[in-house]
């Protein structure tokens, strides 16, 4: 029988990026799902914090070279790989020099958001979905980390749904508490309908005029999981109200025995 398939995507992974509430928190799960028995692909932005000499980043020439539109403008995306430490499993960065070179991850050195992190969120979610597809690599589960992954569920339940790559897919979605999305919620509206999306797909964003990315996520997600009991009522009302399969998670082991439980449900 042939091992099944799983799509985990992340904004954000220790070694590679520290300190963060989802890199501590998903650092050993692609290993241990690997042990249990599925085969996996692993992708990530390649922010420019990333040491790519200590990680021995190198580029995949061959994956390499597509154009991602945001905006009507073309971004090159650079595909590099490298191993997880003392594993044989790769992880597959997506970078452009535009959007991921600083060395910084959201915020700049006076700790204020970026004004392009719209774009990046467009770019990384679509990124994702056209380097999958150029693997002509099916998965059983999309498994999503952060909310720089919140595009993701939608773009594969609308504009690829048909798509021989994904059709099948379920997808398995994280909700970690980040701060509010106010710092992406002023111009989400007119880049969303410059960037394939409909107000039918955009309305689900949205609580009360308030731009909420894992309330949309949930809305197109087989599966949420809440990694925290501090994530405030607005964000989790919000993610109830759009999928009815909601799991809660603290820690690292539990966030590993909750998804080997969850997948052999959606699987069945």
């Amino acid at each position: 029988m042939s091992k099944k398939r799983i799509l985990f995507v992340t904004q954000e992974m220790d070694p590679y990026t520290l300190d963060t509430e989802v890199s501590n928190l998903v650092r050993n799960l692609p290993i241990s799902l690997g042990e249990a028995g599925y085969d996996l692909r692993v992708l990530m932005p390649c922010f420019g914090v990333i040491n790519e000499r200590r990680h021995k980043l190198h580029e995949v020439v061959r994956l390499s070279g597509m154009n991602i539109i945001v905006d009507d403008d073309d971004y090159p995306l650079i595909i590099k790989v490298a191993s997880i430490p003392n594993s044989r499993m790769q992880v597959y960065f997506l970078d452009n020099f535009e959007l991921f070179k600083r060395k910084f991850i959201f915020k700049n050195e006076e700790g204020e958001f970026f004004d392009d992190n719209l774009e990046r969120l467009f770019f990384f979610n679509k990124s994702a979905i056209e380097i999958v597809r150029k693997f002509g690599w099916a998965p059983d589960i999309v498994y999503l980390h952060g909310w720089m992954t919140s595009l993701i569920p939608m773009y594969l339940k609308t504009t690829y749904k048909t798509d021989p790559i994904f059709k099948q897919s379920k997808i398995v979605y994280a909700a970690y508490n980040h701060e509010k999305d106010n710092f992406l919620a002023e111009n989400f509206h007119q880049k969303a309908t410059t960037n394939q999306m409909v107000e039918a797909d955009i309305k689900h964003f949205y609580t009360d005029k308030q731009l909420n990315l894992h309330q949309g996520a949930s809305k197109y997600s087989d599966c949420v999981i809440v990694t925290s009991d501090e994530m405030d009522e607005a964000t989790l009302t919000g993610i109830k109200s759009k999928c009815k399969n909601i799991q809660y998670v603290q820690g690292e082991d539990t966030l590993l025995q909750l998804t080997l439980n969850i997948f052999t449900k959606i699987l069945k």
